[in-house]
Formats: C-alpha cells, structure tokens, sequence
C-alpha cells in the first residue's frame, strides 16, 4: 500500500481549524500522483442540491457548510479530488491521504470538518459493480454519515471502532442496522480512557465477523484520533496499535485500500500513518511507544459493552 497524495488537498484553507493543512505539510515533502477528477462520482451518495450548495459556497469565496465545517475558495476543488484519490486508492490498494475528510458527511448534509463522503462513495462503486464492501472505521469518532447511508443495507457492512459518548452522537451496542440491512452495521463503543489492549480487543473480537461477511473488498476510513496526545477524543491508544490494526488487517483480507479521516496531532499523527503503513505492508515498525492499559473500571465498563455487542448481533452471525 502506498500513498496517493497531490497538493490540491492544500487548496482546502481552513486557517487555525483543528483540520488544517498542517495535517498533510506535517509529512513533508511527498511524492505528487496525479489524480482523477471525482466529481462525477458525488451523486453515487449525494443529492444533487446538496453538491450544488457546496459548490456554489466554494464559488462565492467560502463559509461554513455548518458550524464545524469550513468551505474555503478551493474547498470543492479538494474535495472532489478526494473522492477521485480515493476511487484510485479502491482499485489499486492504496492509501488516499486526502482532506477534507469524510466519514461524517451525510447524503443531504456536512458535518464534522466533512463536505462528500469519499469512503462511502467508493464502497457504493464497488456495491454498483456487484462486490460486498467491508469499512472499517478506526477512526476514534463514529463515521455517522457512513454509517447512516448504509444501515439499511446487506451489502455493505460497516464495523466502527469508537469513543463513546463522543462527537457525533449515536453508535452504540445496539445499533446494528435496520430491514434488510441489519446485523450488517457493527459498533464497538469504547469508553473513555480506553488504552491499547482495549482497543485490540475490540478489533480482535469483532474480526471473526467481518471475516464471515467475506467481502470481495475492504475499505479503511483510517482516522488517528484515538491517539492518546490527541486533543479531540479520550482515547489512549499508542502508535504501536495502529501498527498492529494495519498487520492485522493485511493477514485476514485482500483488495484493502484506505482513505484518511482524522488525526490531529502534527506531531504523531506522522508516527501513527506510518507506524499503520508498516503494519499493513509487512514491514517492522518503524516508530514505538510505551503501551498503555487501561483503568479496571474501564475495562469493566468495556467488557459489558462488548458483551451488549455480541448480544445484539449473535443471531445475525455464526462466528459469535
């Protein structure tokens, strides 16, 4: 898996935003891919008054798409070259590092620093070529616009790994999808203060099902928030998690790509990329950190989470 990068994901200004270009400019100088123009791709998700309102925010110098999310002058200009990044990323296994992000952009609506949703509009390619898609979604937030999109759907599965309660609401035990989509959305609600072996517990349990889903192909929203320095969530996972997400993932799937979500540490979110990189490449790890654990009381409060999971999905899945 390599990067897939071009400097038109800078043209998205968000000044002193947390989502800034710092968050691309702190890896310095990367190799430039010329990339796909993904505008034709939007209304696989989108409405077509909701591109409109985005592009025409854009034309008339920027704004706020809503009171987290900055459109800036060249903010359409990236964000359709991101979801162009990361349906080349889908066909060539590559890792799109793009921006805006987009696991909470809706069909009709942004949110949370997201204008179009580029992983979900590739995983709906992909369903419109007759393949099962598998998103997983470590991010440290629910990707609510993903999985809203497709929590009706049996050929989709989307299997979120999250601080909860957190931004942006929703993605609890007990959603799991709805008609003839459900058991096909996964939440796995981590409390706050969750460390490394929570977390690697949440990916390693739930991964049986994911692999009895049997997808043609997989898709990653690779966000790096649940870092423990990371100002956004409560999370305290290490860089060395991110390598083990990455091995593990490469060892149980093929066809896997990935596109960036969040992560706004300029100075891990580097280590935790790379340190993912290694890990699905087969390489060493390049970067480490002490492990952390977790409180009892955290564990405990997990551990009924988890078992709430299982419960809800048992009858759905013969690997729980």
């Amino acid at each position: 898996m390599r990067l897939i990068y071009n400097p038109v994901f800078l043209k998205h200004d968000t000044g002193m935003h947390p989502e800034n270009k710092k968050r691309l400019s702190s890896l310095g100088e990367l190799p430039i891919t010329e990339i796909e123009n993904g505008e034709k791709y939007l209304e696989l998700v989108h409405t077509p008054e909701y591109i409109k309102r985005i592009k025409d925010l854009a034309a008339a110098k920027g704004g706020h798409a809503d009171v987290d999310t900055i459109v800036s002058e060249g903010s359409y200009e990236a964000a359709i070259y991101a979801v162009g990044a990361t349906i080349m990323a889908s066909k060539s296994g590559d890792f799109a590092l793009t921006r805006p992000p987009g696991h909470h952009a809706h069909q009709d609506h942004s949110s949370g620093f997201c204008l179009f949703n580029n992983i979900a509009i590739a995983a709906q390619y992909h369903t419109n070529q007759g393949k099962r898609v598998l998103i997983i979604d470590f991010d440290g937030h629910l990707g609510c616009g993903t999985e809203k999109i497709f929590y009706n759907s049996n050929e989709i599965m989307y299997w979120s790994i999250h601080q909860f309660p957190a931004f942006p609401g929703g993605g609890d035990a007990h959603e799991i999808g709805e008609g003839a989509g459900k058991g096909y959305t996964i939440n796995v609600p981590l409390p706050a203060g969750s460390g490394d072996e929570i977390f690697m517990d949440g990916f390693e349990s739930f991964l049986p099902v994911a692999k009895e889903f049997n997808p043609d192909i997989v898709g990653i929203s690779a966000g790096f928030d649940a870092h423990q320095y990371d100002l956004l969530l409560d999370l305290r996972l290490t860089i060395n998690t991110f390598y083990k997400v990455g091995k593990l993932i490469s060892e149980n799937f093929k066809n896997v790509f990935a596109t960036l979500e969040g992560g706004y540490n300029i100075e891990y979110f580097p280590r935790c990329l790379y340190n993912f990189l290694d890990g699905i490449n087969n390489h060493e790890m390049s970067y480490k950190e002490r492990p952390t654990d977790s409180l009892i009381q955290t564990y405990y409060e997990y551990e009924g989470r988890k078992a709430m999971v299982m419960q809800h999905l048992k009858k759905y899945w013969k690997s729980i």
